[in-house]
Protein backbone atom coordinates (compact mmCIF):
# COMPACT_ATOMS: atom_id res chain seq x y z
CA UNK A 1 0.00 0.00 0.00
CA UNK A 2 3.04 2.31 0.71
CA UNK A 3 4.14 1.93 -3.19
CA UNK A 4 0.94 3.17 -4.41
CA UNK A 5 0.87 5.87 -1.94
CA UNK A 6 4.17 6.96 -3.49
CA UNK A 7 3.74 6.43 -6.58
CA UNK A 8 0.29 8.94 -6.30
CA UNK A 9 2.18 11.35 -4.09
CA UNK A 10 5.25 11.70 -7.33
CA UNK A 11 2.05 11.55 -9.78
CA UNK A 12 0.57 14.54 -8.23
CA UNK A 13 4.62 16.49 -8.18
CA UNK A 14 5.27 15.30 -11.47
CA UNK A 15 1.51 17.15 -12.71
CA UNK A 16 2.51 20.56 -10.34
CA UNK A 17 5.86 20.60 -11.64
CA UNK A 18 4.31 20.22 -15.00
CA UNK A 19 1.48 22.99 -14.44
CA UNK A 20 4.39 25.53 -12.71
CA UNK A 21 6.76 25.24 -15.67
CA UNK A 22 3.86 26.40 -18.36
CA UNK A 23 2.94 29.31 -16.21
CA UNK A 24 6.09 30.80 -16.24
CA UNK A 25 7.53 29.89 -19.03
CA UNK A 26 3.64 31.76 -20.16
CA UNK A 27 5.08 34.63 -17.76
CA UNK A 28 8.48 35.00 -19.22
CA UNK A 29 8.64 35.16 -23.01
CA UNK A 30 11.95 35.42 -23.08
CA UNK A 31 12.44 32.52 -21.12
CA UNK A 32 11.95 30.69 -24.28
CA UNK A 33 14.03 31.84 -27.09
CA UNK A 34 15.25 28.66 -28.98
CA UNK A 35 11.30 28.26 -29.92
CA UNK A 36 10.01 31.42 -30.75
CA UNK A 37 6.16 31.55 -31.59
CA UNK A 38 5.99 32.84 -34.93
CA UNK A 39 2.74 34.83 -35.83
CA UNK A 40 2.55 36.48 -39.13
CA UNK A 41 -0.96 38.21 -37.82
CA UNK A 42 1.29 40.17 -35.29
CA UNK A 43 2.73 42.25 -38.04
CA UNK A 44 -0.98 43.45 -39.51
CA UNK A 45 0.48 47.32 -38.56
CA UNK A 46 2.68 46.31 -41.72
CA UNK A 47 0.36 45.05 -44.56
CA UNK A 48 -0.94 48.82 -45.29
CA UNK A 49 3.04 49.27 -46.32
CA UNK A 50 3.57 45.92 -47.70
CA UNK A 51 0.87 44.82 -49.81
CA UNK A 52 0.21 48.87 -50.52
CA UNK A 53 2.54 51.31 -51.35
CA UNK A 54 2.22 53.16 -47.81
CA UNK A 55 5.19 54.26 -45.69
CA UNK A 56 5.65 52.00 -42.63
CA UNK A 57 4.08 53.58 -39.37
CA UNK A 58 5.89 53.56 -35.71
CA UNK A 59 3.43 49.96 -35.15
CA UNK A 60 4.64 48.71 -38.10
CA UNK A 61 8.77 49.06 -37.38
CA UNK A 62 7.97 48.20 -33.33
CA UNK A 63 6.25 44.92 -34.22
CA UNK A 64 8.83 43.91 -37.00
CA UNK A 65 11.69 44.66 -34.25
CA UNK A 66 9.76 42.98 -31.61
CA UNK A 67 9.42 39.97 -34.28
CA UNK A 68 12.08 37.20 -33.92
CA UNK A 69 14.47 37.08 -36.76
CA UNK A 70 13.67 33.38 -36.80
CA UNK A 71 10.69 33.97 -37.51
CA UNK A 72 11.45 36.03 -40.72
CA UNK A 73 13.58 33.09 -41.87
CA UNK A 74 10.76 30.74 -41.72
CA UNK A 75 8.22 33.48 -43.69
CA UNK A 76 11.12 33.21 -46.10
CA UNK A 77 10.28 29.63 -46.75
CA UNK A 78 6.93 29.54 -46.49
CA UNK A 79 4.88 29.61 -49.93
CA UNK A 80 2.31 31.76 -48.60
CA UNK A 81 4.35 34.15 -46.66
CA UNK A 82 7.80 34.48 -48.94
CA UNK A 83 5.84 36.82 -51.44
CA UNK A 84 5.15 39.64 -48.91
CA UNK A 85 8.77 39.70 -47.37
CA UNK A 86 10.41 38.67 -50.44
CA UNK A 87 8.84 41.47 -52.38
CA UNK A 88 9.95 45.22 -53.31
CA UNK A 89 7.77 47.09 -50.45
CA UNK A 90 8.49 44.03 -48.34
CA UNK A 91 11.87 44.44 -48.72
CA UNK A 92 11.50 48.67 -48.55
CA UNK A 93 9.60 48.31 -45.24
CA UNK A 94 12.38 46.60 -43.64
CA UNK A 95 15.18 48.75 -44.60
CA UNK A 96 12.88 51.97 -43.63
CA UNK A 97 12.36 50.57 -40.02
CA UNK A 98 16.15 49.45 -40.18
CA UNK A 99 15.49 46.15 -39.22
CA UNK A 100 18.02 43.68 -40.94
CA UNK A 101 16.06 40.76 -42.90
CA UNK A 102 18.14 37.82 -42.04
CA UNK A 103 20.21 35.78 -44.02
CA UNK A 104 18.61 31.96 -44.49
Amino acid sequence: MAASSKAASLALFLAALAVSSAVLVSLAPGACAATPTCTPTQLTPCAPAIIGNASPTAACCARLKAHPASCFCQYKKNPNMQRYVNSPNGKKVFAACKVPLPRC
